[in-house]
């Protein structure tokens, strides 16, 4: 991807077949799912490409054990039929995941192995290896960490884990392959009406030059997760709020607190929630809290009973308890829940079911839904365009559609193999100029090739794009991705000619960023 030839391709197109306003999972699914049926498609994003909640998952995959507790068997079903579909169209992102559940009763023993059965017989053909149960010693041997006293075995299930923002970019770049146009850092602020009302496309600011365009649609979608109500707020000011966000907090903390490769979860906290502890990119991820928050935010900050939550529910399974000065990194992700007319103040009562809207004026707001469903989120809405005759019928080919970098080939080194078929690529670039096989950062395998390559080819134009979503250094470790904001500037500001005081703002904007991922050091001397 070419950010400069997607300008031109803007500049140069009349009128759009569907465009739609959001990179994250939805607005880029549907971008896929347009672009392959054959439709001039364009996306523009505020920012980057998955800046907001879809690059702050729990980085799983999955037909969701929670939702199963609370009945809500076809949200289930939906996605274990889309846990199949991503382990095939994008094997080189999706992996196989073990769960271990620990029970201390006898009771909740036999409840969650009914209820993993289940969760078995709903998948079907589509599954993934049978659950099972596990002796004291089996789950000691999966959990070595695991708190011994009292244990009476576990429950051994399968699901899926991925790398969130990776696959977003992969779409992006799939999206592109058939003729989209991908535009990130593209903010809309206006919607176009004709004298009837009715929406025909959106004014955009490039927000890199302060050029602003208004391309025409058949189709204008609002993907924009939390922020939909502010796209829907440009056709009718006093709309109701159709979103309520619920933020999800997450922990990085070292693998040695839960050293293996199974994941840990914990299906009935204090509060009723639901949390993991996985294995992440050599780092042990644990979350996620669930708290309703009132507006949506690009960068959402973890609240302190967040994080004393997570360390306490975590610590009371775990051998040696995680504290403040054993964080990582913290990140919040804010989902956007359908709002609720009886203002719930538990989060647990908004449905986790997506909803497809066509207003009076011919705007199509999608919202709800998890990273699971974005391929049968954004089949739903192309179809509902094509039912209301917004667009001329052509049908969705995106359950057999391979996302840009699949491949199962083996040979690939492991850190390299979220690049998938890129992978080789890179190699090849790093073989034929040595000096960029040096490491970002000691302590991680990144290199500098890696960040070439983001600019090139996967429109990173900031540290941040490159730090947080193209590379995961600052999810994984703030302070390590703070020390490497110099090196990534000097590539940015020499791959895009851009002068040093550019570059140097980019480390300042970023160290700013980075230290908003630490814990605060006060809340360290408060905890120890």
């Amino acid at each position: 991807m070419n950010r400069q030839q997607m300008i031109q391709q803007l500049e140069s197109t009349a009128m759009w077949d569907v465009l739609v306003i959001g990179g994250g999972a939805t607005g880029l699914g549907i971008a896929v799912d347009a672009a392959t049926r054959g439709y001039k498609t364009l996306l523009l994003e505020q920012a980057d490409f998955a800046k907001g909640t879809s690059s702050r998952s729990t980085k799983l995959i999955h037909g969701g054990v929670r939702y199963l507790a609370l009945g809500q068997i076809k949200l289930v079903l939906e996605a274990l039929k889309e846990r199949a579909l991503l382990l095939q169209n994008a094997a080189h992102l999706v992996k196989k995941q073990v769960f271990v559940v620990p029970v201390y009763t006898w009771k909740d023993a036999f409840v969650y192995f009914c209820g993993l059965k289940l969760y078995d017989l709903l998948a079907g053909t589509r599954g993934l290896g049978a659950s099972t149960f596990l002796s004291k010693k089996e789950t000691a041997l999966a959990l070595p960490t695991i708190k011994k006293e009292g244990l009476k075995g576990g429950i051994r299930y399968l699901d899926c884990q991925f790398d969130d923002s990776r696959l977003a970019v992969n779409l992006a770049q799939t999206a592109a392959e058939n003729d989209a146009c991908i535009l990130n850092y593209a903010q809309v602020t206006a919607l176009q009406q004709n004298s009837e009302g009715k929406i025909y496309g959106v004014v955009a600011q490039d927000l890199e030059t302060g050029k602003t365009y208004a391309p025409k649609a058949k189709a204008v979608i609002n993907a924009t997760g939390v922020f939909v109500d502010t796209i829907l707020r440009m056709e009718q000011p006093e709309a109701k709020p159709l979103v309520r966000p619920s933020q999800g907090v997450h922990l990085v903390l070292d693998h040695t607190f839960l050293p293996g490769t199974d994941a840990l979860m914990i299906p009935n906290t204090s509060d009723g929630r639901v949390l993991f502890a996985v294995p992440w990119q050599g780092k042990l991820l644990v979350g996620t809290t669930d708290t309703l928050r009132n507006n949506p935010e690009l960068e959402p900050r973890a609240l302190d009973k967040e994080v004393a939550f997570i360390l306490e529910t975590a610590g009371s399974y775990l051998v040696k308890k995680p504290t403040h000065k054993d964080v990582l990194a913290v990140f919040a992700g804010l989902r956007p829940l359908a709002a609720h007319k009886g203002n719930p103040k538990e989060s647990k009562d908004i449905s986790r079911n997506y909803k497809v809207i066509l207003s009076e004026s011919s705007l199509t707001t999608v919202t709800g839904g998890k990273w699971t469903i974005y391929r049968e989120m954004a089949e739903a809405t192309l179809d509902t365009l094509i039912r209301a005759r917004h667009l001329t019928p052509k049908p969705c080919v995106t359950s057999h559609f391979s996302i840009h970098g699949h491949t199962t080939a083996a040979g690939i080194d492991k850190h390299m193999a979220g690049y998938g078929s890129d992978a080789h690529a890179i190699q090849q670039m790093a073989a034929q100029h040595p000096e960029l096989n040096t490491l970002l950062h000691p302590n991680y395998c990144y290199t500098l090739a890696e960040v070439v390559w983001a600019i090139r080819h996967e429109m990173a134009r900031t540290v941040e794009d490159v730090l947080a979503r193209r590379l995961r250094l600052l999810f994984l470790d703030a302070a390590a991705a703070a020390q490497a904001a110099p090196a990534v500037a000097a590539i940015l500001a020499a791959e895009m000619q851009r002068p040093q005081i550019w570059a140097d703002e980019q480390v300042q904007q970023f160290r700013i960023l980075a230290a908003g991922y630490r814990l605060k050091p006060e809340k360290v001397t408060q905890q120890i």
